[in-house]
């Protein structure tokens, strides 16, 4: 049975790190950076992207919708 592989991009210049997205992760996929983008703030960033199932609760939960979730069938 094929499983469902998630992938996440987050536009790091817009995020603006209100971590709403690391917390509602079910997953424990995103984590914050330790940089910070352009304007200053920490972003999220996949930590853990083998975990990703591709439920789209981060994208879902981010106030300036900067986050993008992809799937993708894996393994027949």
């Amino acid at each position: 049975m094929a499983k469902i592989q998630g992938a996440v991009t987050i536009d790091n210049d817009r995020c603006k790190g209100c971590e709403l997205c690391v917390n509602t992760c079910l997953q424990h996929v995103l984590g914050m950076s330790a940089k910070v983008n352009g304007k200053g703030y920490h972003y999220a960033y996949m930590e853990n992207p083998g975990a990703c199932t591709g439920c789209t609760n981060c994208a879902v939960i981010c106030p300036d919708g900067v986050i993008s979730v992809y799937r993708a069938k894996v393994g027949e």
